[in-house]
């Protein structure tokens, strides 16, 4: 019986480890390998990190981190919960795990562009493909920027990034715009570039990211897919949590779901795309586990 099991070895997930370990807690977490944070060539915006630091060697400082105080670390991806009584057990492989709390930090995936997928990640290594402009807009301040996307995501994206340059373009990623009147007449005002697609043709060269849009070629500094994403919450229907009509796990101020016994934290609650909020919540949901095991059943040492 482990305290608490926690899915997903994210920003959300390590940081809940740490916590619970330091709270003389049993912690396993399960973890899919999958975390975005680990394709992240170089991030600027993490506090305490002015010349940046790479997302894998935060999450490995992490990862030992929580190991350090006790917690346990496992690959695999969990494929079912259940309940038995007030435990709750989880489905990884064959292997089944009980807990007295889940901590679900599974996150979300990016829907990519058509690409292959050693293309993307090389034009994510090389800052050519950026996806979060919170992020690392700054890094393309006046730069040729790209958006793939279209409707009230892909505008709305285009206008955040006008803020740092004034060549910006919305490629429609699969056809012609879907762009209501108000839409198109919105991203006019703001001077954004309309492109019809599909968009194809990827290739890096020596000045920038190069693409097809229909018949036109362009080349652009970088590109923002606004695609959106796949919210990964399913694991939470399993135990009767409820989500939003996009996906997202409903939790209350302490990061509680629906379902007794499971928290959230991080973007499978709200994909802001955030290290520092995932983080955050991640020491909301530990401490609100901590003290909720504590009130079924005392803890001492």
């Amino acid at each position: 019986m482990t305290d608490c099991l926690i899915i997903g070895g994210g920003p959300a997930g390590l940081t809940a480890a740490i916590y619970l370990a330091r709270f003389h807690l049993s912690v396993l977490i399960i973890d899919s390998g999958r975390s975005r944070m680990a394709t992240i060539p170089l991030t600027r915006n993490h506090a305490g990190f002015p010349d940046g630091v790479e997302g894998k060697v935060l999450l490995d400082r992490m990862r030992d981190q929580a190991i350090s105080y006790g917690a346990r670390l496992i690959p695999g991806d969990v494929t079912r919960l259940a309940r038995c009584g007030d435990d709750l057990i989880a489905h990884a492989g064959d292997q089944t795990f009980s807990a007295r709390a889940i901590l679900l930090a599974s996150g979300v995936t990016n829907v990519r562009p058509t690409m292959s997928d050693a293309f993307h990640d090389q034009a994510l290594a090389c800052g050519r493909v950026r996806y979060c402009p919170i992020c690392d807009g700054y890094e393309v301040t006046d730069k040729r920027i790209g958006v793939l996307g279209t409707g009230e995501r892909g505008v709305r994206e285009a206008i955040f990034l006008r803020s740092y340059s004034a060549d910006i373009t919305l490629i429609a990623p699969d056809g012609p715009h879907d762009l209501s009147p108000d839409l198109r007449a919105a991203a006019t005002h703001a001077g954004i570039t309309l492109l019809d697609g599909p968009a194809r043709g990827f290739a890096l060269g020596c000045d920038g990211i190069n693409l097809r849009a229909g018949i036109v070629e362009r080349t652009f500094d970088t590109i923002y897919p606004a695609m959106g994403s796949v919210i990964n919450s399913a694991r939470a229907a399993d135990l009767g949590a409820e989500r939003s009509a996009e996906g997202s796990l409903i939790v209350d101020a302490h990061q509680r779901t629906t379902a007794f016994g499971l928290y959230a934290a991080g973007d499978v609650v709200l994909g802001l795309d955030q290290i520092s909020h995932a983080m955050g919540e991640g020491g909301v949901a530990a401490t609100t586990i901590r003290n909720d095991l504590a009130e079924s059943a005392p803890l001492r040492r």
